[in-house]
């Protein structure tokens, strides 16, 4: 399988997962857990889920960050509409994260 296929088969990473808004809510609420928003720092400051820490998708240390984790316990990221958090879950499962949740349309279908 090439890598562009892989980017756009989802299906190919059986450790992905997408969530909704509620799905979500009730996996990263009031709990301990790796959760992530990969926007740009500027957007992280103008507002973002409780408890996420700010690994910027776009920054040179994405992957060193990423990699200060740990790749065997769950992992939920999201970002601004879904796309850069989608791209993010590729990334990390060849990074070699298990378990990966990703908020289906991101931070702008959060109503909690």
């Amino acid at each position: 399988m090439s890598f562009l296929s892989e980017i756009f088969c989802p299906k190919s990473h059986n450790n992905i997962k997408i969530l909704s808004s509620e799905e979500f809510n009730d996996r990263v609420s009031d709990k301990k857990v790796q959760l992530v928003d990969v926007r740009t720092p500027r957007e992280f400051q103008a507002g973002h889920i409780k408890n996420a820490t700010n690994i910027n998708y776009n920054s040179s240390a994405f992957e060193p960050e990423f990699n200060k984790l740990d790749k065997t316990k769950p992992l939920y990221i999201y970002c601004r509409s879904g796309v850069r958090s989608r791209h993010a879950t590729f990334k990390l499962a060849h990074l070699g994260f298990l378990e990966i949740y990703d908020l289906r349309g991101g931070i702008l279908r959060w109503n909690y």
